[in-house]
């Protein structure tokens, strides 16, 4: 096998290298959901798919189109094949980011600049960082282990990956492994790794209350009638009880988590202000990873600035549910569902439609990989690995575990509490990153040496 000293030098030796490929990747503005950086995309899966075959891989960009006919946008494929007798590690992560504009940012958010020890700029994290991880796991290992190698960066991650089930389906047995690495997770705090072993699912709910035909004048018929926006506003309020807890029958509630977030570093993480309580019972964790959330994401209602002496007619929101680990998402919704559609207020006309429904995800923390997992993670931190849950949802990853039942699945990252993910001023901290790069090159030796 080769040993830690032997890789952590090389992992420093070539950080010129692995930084030189993070920036390039992070000045390319691969925004998925917008069809205006088509190009770029196109721009960013060849130059990805150019630094895998530097590193001697079979290295290819591929597009799907669906029976449904949804294109795909591109994605990477790169390989090389196991030696007799060695187990095969697919690699995973994603090239496209979220959409970004100057406001907010202290920088360009397409040009890499390095502030007190991070990386700022859009994807430093979400998620070239995963991709340059698994680029520089593999110039550590110098093709000296027998483990096969399976990459599949995909350009859709940020959309939802709508061809994603597709594409296992196309690609089966170019994407089949023994191991599967997801790069796309993150650390518990800085420098203290974490193995995402829970994930919740997602499920997201239209609503929309019609209370007038049309827009009347406030003076003259307010009072009888109530406005839209504040029959929803009653709406909402029955989701949650007066602590702040979920208060939907039918959604499955669990407080599971062993870890302790405290109060003081959730509020700073979180951005809380000053004076706020926080919602809910039981563990902040739990509260976080396996227990329901309910959040408006998105309203449409008349504007201060177009606003008159008029009775709002209408009104949409847009409800985000974080479904439980274990739960269905598709039950989780329907049951979200029919509790707004028994408490419509004031007799108005409510309509509910489910737009999105993915699941959840809990790992086998007792495979054999897991534990080689956290080997790696505890020798290239320096600190013991963490199991934790994530409350976002990646629902890929259950897709993956069920094209590939008897792969495990191995979910971790390299963000932090302040990356920043999808905001502005997103950020990478370069010492975890130089870390992860690390940690795959041991897991990878250690499963060629444990074969």
């Amino acid at each position: 096998m080769i040993t830690f000293d032997t890789l952590a030098a090389r992992v420093d030796a070539q950080m010129n290298d692995s930084r030189r490929r993070l920036e390039t990747l992070v000045r390319i503005p691969s925004v998925s959901s917008l069809p205006a950086r088509e190009a770029d995309m196109e721009r960013s899966a060849r130059k990805v798919a150019a630094y895998f075959a530097e590193l001697g891989l079979d290295s290819r960009v591929v597009t799907l189109e669906t029976a449904e006919g949804l294109r795909s946008r591109p994605a990477i494929l790169a390989s090389r094949p196991a030696a007799p007798g060695k187990p095969t590690v697919l690699l995973y992560a994603h090239h496209d980011v979220q959409p970004a504009t100057p406001d907010g940012w202290n920088s360009e958010p397409f040009e890499p600049v390095e502030r007190n020890g991070r990386l700022y700029g859009r994807g430093t994290a979400d998620d070239k960082a995963g991709v340059t991880v698994h680029m520089g796991a593999l110039q550590a290992l110098a093709s000296e282990t027998g483990v096969g190698i399976k990459v599949f960066v995909e350009g859709e991650e940020e959309v939802g990956s709508p061809t994603f089930r597709a594409f296992l389906e196309r690609h089966r047995e170019e994407l089949e492994a023994d191991v599967i690495v997801v790069a796309d997770s993150s650390n518990w705090k800085c420098g203290i790794p974490g193995l995402t072993v829970t994930l919740r699912g997602v499920a997201t709910l239209k609503v929309r209350i019609d209370a007038l035909e049309h827009g009347v004048h406030s003076g003259e018929f307010g009072g009888p009638v109530l406005d839209a926006a504040t029959l929803m506003a009653r709406l909402v309020a029955t989701l949650h009880g007066e602590d702040g807890s979920v208060a939907v029958a039918g959604l499955d509630v669990f407080d599971e988590s062993g870890l302790e977030y405290p109060e003081a570093d959730f509020r700073k993480d979180s951005s809380a202000v000053d004076g706020l309580r926080l919602a809910g019972t039981g563990s902040l964790a739990s509260r976080l990873w396996t227990k329901p959330a309910i959040d408006v994401i998105g309203m449409d209602v008349t504007s201060c600035a177009e606003a008159s002496n008029t009775i709002i007619p209408r009104c949409t929101a847009l409800l985000s549910l974080r479904v439980t680990p274990g739960q269905d998402p598709r039950e989780a919704a329907e049951a979200l569902k029919a509790h707004l559609l028994a408490r419509t207020p004031f007799g108005a006309r409510l309509d509910v439609e489910i737009e999105e429904a993915g699941p959840s995800f809990r790992a086998d923390t007792s495979s054999p990989a897991s534990e080689l997992m956290r080997e790696a993670l505890e020798e290239a931190y320096g600190h013991p690995a963490v199991d934790l849950g994530v409350g976002g949802s990646i629902p890929f990853i259950s897709d993956l575990k069920e094209a590939f039942p008897e792969a495990d699945v191995l979910v971790t990252g390299v963000s932090d509490p302040d990356a920043r993910l999808h905001a502005a001023n997103e950020s990478l901290y370069l010492a975890d990153w130089r870390n992860a790069i690390l940690a795959e090159a041991l897991l990878i030796a250690k499963l060629d040496e444990h074969a």
